[in-house]
């Protein structure tokens, strides 16, 4: 898993970091595996791997951005170690309260993924629905939008060439 996110987060070409998103997505889904928790491994794999990290791969396959595109960040390295040390003292707390509630979920009744599936696709489906189509809309306005820059250069070229 961290293998994956570093490598998502240090690789300048997008094909890679969503390799490296596939990885971490995996990852995690072993995780939830090593916890026998087999729901959520298999949701965590048909979820993430099988629907995000597809549509993102689509998406940046579709976009076909160049690196001559892409900003130039000469601080990109400090940004990501500000943001890790600012987080870190976030990640301590909850890393404390989960290893708190684990004592309070001991107590609890065996929930089943019959309980769980019941409850996403009674209580939880508008919500689940909304996030969908919130990441659709993401990312086909990031298609819009790297569609509209390939027109105007385009456009430009054909100009240029009129002129000469």
């Amino acid at each position: 898993m961290i293998g994956g996110s570093v490598a998502m987060i240090l690789n300048k070409q997008t094909i890679y970091s969503a390799f490296g998103f596939l990885i971490a997505m995996i990852g995690v889904a072993g995780m939830f595996a090593l916890l026998e928790n087999r729901f959520l491994a298999l949701a965590q794999i048909m979820v993430s791997v099988g629907a995000i990290v597809v549509l993102s791969m689509l998406t940046i396959l579709t976009i076909n951005a160049k690196e001559e595109s892409l900003p130039h960040e000469p601080n990109k390295y400090k940004w990501i170690l500000l943001s890790s040390v600012l987080v870190a003292p976030f990640t301590f707390l909850l890393y404390k309260t989960l290893s708190a509630a684990h004592r309070n979920f001991a107590q609890m009744e065996t929930i089943t993924s019959k309980v769980v599936g019941k409850a996403l696709f009674s209580e939880w489906v508008l919500p689940f629905e909304i996030v969908s189509i919130l990441l659709l809309t993401a990312m086909l306005g990031a298609i819009v939008i790297a569609r509209k820059e390939e027109i105007v250069k385009t456009e430009e070229i054909i100009k240029k060439e009129e002129n000469v």
